[in-house]
């Protein structure tokens, strides 16, 4: 059976659920991966108020959609960052921020991610995507010279901060599938290892697969999936595109906003940039993923409502069925 294909909300948080489900829907998305922001989805409402989750559900079932994945990452973010700032203030909702309190602000976070699998549970899901935040990407520069005992603080820090999450994560019965990504404990491939160590490899933690933040850290994406096949809670389907080579551009980004020329990389809608795609989905077929492909459109160089649909198209020729699928349909039709 074809794996289904969804959109993520996040990028589409400035309209209204019904009005995003409904532009899913008309393009043919099989469902969404639900942003837990704008008015998408209230962690809080979902687990306190059964109504509210039913208005969900027909909204979805109204535009012909499922909901396969439920996603926090600003909430996540806000658990283990240090510093918390300004950036945090404009991401997260004024519950959380309160007055700005460093440590209460990732304590109120912790709390809106126990929710959030809870709500995950009401809604009949079993995987959150997110992002853990880090005390210690603010020493990814490495100078001064960063001491051992000030990384090993960091990944205890995110063991005794996530423990008690994924404690939440185990009772309800739903996993937490963490995005890779720059600015996290884990956003590269030995920083995903020694993640996994942090905690035990415990089953609640998986990862979600998005190839754009490997590519333009010049790591192979597909050898990851492999690695880790046993820990790809889902996918995300975003292109990134290198623009490094003319001895200016770099891979840091030079504080230059999203879609500046003058960047090292930039992330364009699938199917324009780097990413390996058909060996990504042949080894998607080898590890057995049968999860949901979600659209995680972003292209600051092109209209989403032009670029999304495309995006679709883009992997609905590439999801292919792995063979021993697409051999037992053709036998059970030709007898």
């Amino acid at each position: 059976m074809a794996r289904p294909i969804t959109l993520f909300t996040g990028q589409w948080a400035d309209l209204p659920f019904e009005e995003v489900a409904r532009l899913a829907g008309e393009w043919g998305y099989d469902g969404l991966e639900i942003a837990c922001w704008g008015d998408h989805l209230d962690v809080w409402r979902a687990v306190e108020d059964d109504a509210y989750v039913q208005s969900r559900r027909d909204i979805l079932e109204k535009n012909g959609l499922k909901v396969f994945a439920i996603s926090n990452h600003l909430k996540g973010q806000a658990v283990c960052d240090d510093p918390i700032d300004q950036r945090h203030q404009e991401i997260l909702p004024a519950r959380i921020w309160g007055d700005g309190d460093a440590e209460g602000v990732r304590q109120r976070a912790a709390e809106e991610m126990k929710m959030t699998a809870r709500a995950a549970r009401k809604l009949g899901v079993d995987v959150v995507v997110g992002f853990t935040g880090s005390s210690i990407w603010k020493t990814v520069a490495m100078f001064p010279p960063v001491p051992e005992s000030m990384i090993e603080a960091g990944y205890q820090d995110f063991a005794d901060r996530w423990n008690p999450i994924l404690d939440v994560f185990d009772d309800e019965g739903v996993r937490f599938a963490h995005e890779v990504h720059p600015s996290e404990i884990a956003y590269d491939y030995w920083t995903t290892v020694r993640t996994m160590e942090a905690i035990g490899h415990r089953p609640a933690f998986g990862l979600n697969w998005d190839p754009s933040h490997f590519v333009w850290q010049d790591l192979d994406p597909v050898s990851f999936m492999w690695d880790f096949r046993d820990r790809i809670y889902h996918v995300d389907c975003k292109d990134a595109k290198r623009r490094v080579g003319n001895g200016r551009n770099g891979r840091m980004g030079s504080h230059l906003p999203w879609a500046d020329p003058r960047r090292g990389w930039d992330f364009v809608s699938t199917g324009h940039g780097d990413v390996p795609w058909e060996d990504s989905f042949r080894m998607l077929n080898t590890i057995g993923y049968d999860g949901p492909i979600s659209v995680e459109w972003e292209d600051a160089g092109m209209d989403r409502l032009v670029g999304a649909p495309e995006a679709l198209a883009f992997v609905r020729r590439l999801a292919f069925d792995p063979p021993s699928a697409a051999f037992d349909a053709a036998f059970s039709t030709s007898s």
